[in-house]
């Protein structure tokens, strides 16, 4: 059977992170959570081939227990199963140290024909990440995708990205990571009907950094070279107002003399 993965991140909501001032890292203690945007249309691909070839599809995420009614959410809308990694040691990652956990992870679920990846995190936008784990894996690699047509026979995937001027339709070997673009397709809605079987305690399995046979110099903090050199606050601007009278074309005139001020 078809064999795939999908990597989802949970990511809070950009609005209302801020800034720990002392350890210089994101703080999303008091913001709320939601899945990542183009994660749910790598969701929907997945789920639509594995109606079109029938599949396994599991849903694969890095974080703590409290991400785990969401990732139900996504477990409703059709896939198989989750596996969350969750450790202490898995935190503060950056994303040399996260594609290297993922990919532990995928190795240790027997691997996959596909790893579908949304094309960057709204908190990071990077878009290392499917790249990262392609390369830990030693796999192919598509990029910023909005199709994905998969040929079992010749064990092939094509995707078609957009590029400027046109777009590239590209090939390449199963395995593979592919990372899908947000808004390629229409995520689907959770299935209220399948819904308490996806909320079971069964459909989801969370892994430590001891089971999932890391390196503990290649995880979490002692695994990430990324080291912030400073943190400064952007200035505050009072927006400018200026109220303009007079006729019609007086107005105008004014309107345009500002405009060539700058």
């Amino acid at each position: 059977m078809l064999q795939i993965i999908v990597c989802v991140k949970i990511v809070p909501k950009p609005e209302e992170v801020r800034v720990d001032p002392e350890t210089w890292r994101l703080d999303r203690g008091s913001a709320r959570s939601e899945i990542n945007p183009p994660d749910m249309n790598a969701v929907e691909f997945a789920l639509q081939l594995k109606e079109e070839f029938g599949a396994h599809v599991e849903l694969l995420s890095m974080g703590p227990s409290f991400f785990e009614p969401l990732l139900r959410v996504a477990l409703a809308m059709g896939a198989d199963h989750t596996t969350l990694l969750s450790d202490r040691a898995f935190g503060g990652a950056d994303t040399l140290a996260t594609t290297y956990t993922l990919a532990r992870a995928i190795e240790k679920l027997g691997g996959a024909d596909l790893v579908l990846c949304g094309v960057e995190s709204s908190d990071g936008a990077t878009g290392q990440v499917p790249a990262g784990i392609a390369e830990w894996l030693g796999w192919a690699q598509l990029t910023m995708l909005n199709t994905v047509v998969l040929d079992l026979e010749r064990r092939t995937v094509r995707g078609r990205r957009e590029i400027q001027g046109g777009h590239e339709i590209l090939e390449v070997p199963l395995p593979a990571v592919l990372s899908v673009e947000t808004a390629a397709n229409e995520p689907r809605f959770m299935d209220y009907r399948i819904k308490p079987w996806a909320f079971a305690p069964e459909q989801l399995t969370v892994w430590n950094a001891a089971m999932l046979d890391a390196d503990p110099e290649l995880i979490g903090i002692p695994g990430s070279p990324t080291v912030v050199g400073g943190l400064d606050q952007a200035p505050s601007r009072e927006r400018k107002h200026i109220f303009v009278e007079g006729t019609p074309t007086q107005v105008a005139r004014r309107l345009t003399d500002l405009l060539h001020q700058g």
